[in-house]
């Protein structure tokens, strides 16, 4: 058994995943679940994800405490746990940005922020809530820490033991650097399925376009089918990263389009190449 207890901020499908995991592999004895959700909460329970439904207060209690929920709640779900942190207690989260997390922890935390280890798990799908939890999420799947200077190491230490329990491969990244890597290979990508949906169905003959989309649009637009109250806090959260890359594709897009115009066919076989190369040994890497 790593701890004790563990709670969770936020039991869908990233907390309730966790606990599942971590369940399974015996590495936690109790977990307790605490949200602004009594509905889910009692999902959750029935699901087996948390075995009890707690206030602020007793969460603070718990052994370590997993923040699941959209990082734009992060600072304001801090301060109500603050005051209730035992000694010891390690905090940690599952946010897609990281420097505005950590700026939170800062912010709402004060000196116990050395007890709060910044995390990331790169595993999800675009279901969310209790339902779509299960036990094998984050086998073989990566997990990015982003430990600060002053990060306890004993807590470092233990989350990283947690995640390793529920099968994940643990990574350090700087927080700056997490940013600007994911706003190119999720964040983007997120936002380009988002907007060729929304462009389509706002046409007057959307309809039309979506009843002969098959799998290829399907398998693109597959994430726009993630939470949008998520993704909002995502790009407002990461805008500056977000907006370089943004500012990439877009470049990338008029050159296409330049190619397409000029019936440039060398331009357009050599760019189609050089991706497939460039995907092909991404995916032999993954292996």
């Amino acid at each position: 058994m790593i701890v004790d207890t563990l709670a969770i901020v936020g039991p869908g499908l990233i907390g309730g995943s966790f606990s599942l995991a971590l369940k399974q592999a015996g590495a936690v004895r109790e977990v307790l679940g605490v949200g602004r959700n009594p509905a889910r909460l009692t999902v959750a329970r029935e699901l087996g994800l948390i075995d009890r439904a707690v206030d602020w207060a007793e969460a603070g209690q718990a052994d370590c405490i997993l923040l699941a929920l959209p990082v734009g709640e992060t600072e304001a779900v801090l301060k109500l746990l603050a005051p209730h942190l035992k000694a010891g207690a390690i905090v940690t989260d599952a946010g897609s940005t990281k420097a505005n997390v950590v700026a939170a922890a800062r912010a709402a935390l004060g000196a116990r922020a050395a007890d709060f280890v910044p995390g990331h798990p790169i595993a999800g799908s675009e279901q969310s809530g209790p339902g779509a939890a299960r036990a094998d999420l984050y086998q073989g799947k990566k997990v990015v820490l982003t430990p600060q200077a002053d990060t306890r190491a004993a807590a470092l230490a233990t989350v990283r033991a947690l995640w390793e329990a529920a099968g994940a491969q643990v990574e350090m990244l700087e927080a700056a650097l997490h940013d600007r890597v994911f706003a190119a290979v999720s964040h983007l990508p997120h936002l380009a399925a988002f907007a060729l949906v929304d462009e389509l169905a706002q046409r007057a003959d959307g309809d039309t376009f979506f009843r002969f989309a098959a799998s290829g649009f399907r398998d693109f637009t597959r994430i726009a089918g993630s939470s949008p109250e998520m993704w909002r806090d995502i790009a407002l959260a990461n805008r500056e990263a977000l907006l370089t890359e943004l500012d990439a594709y877009v470049a990338a897009l008029q050159s296409l389009r330049e190619a397409v115009a000029g019936e440039d066919a060398e331009a357009l076989l050599t760019l189609f190449s050089r991706a497939r190369n460039a995907r092909e040994h991404w995916i032999e890497t993954q292996d």
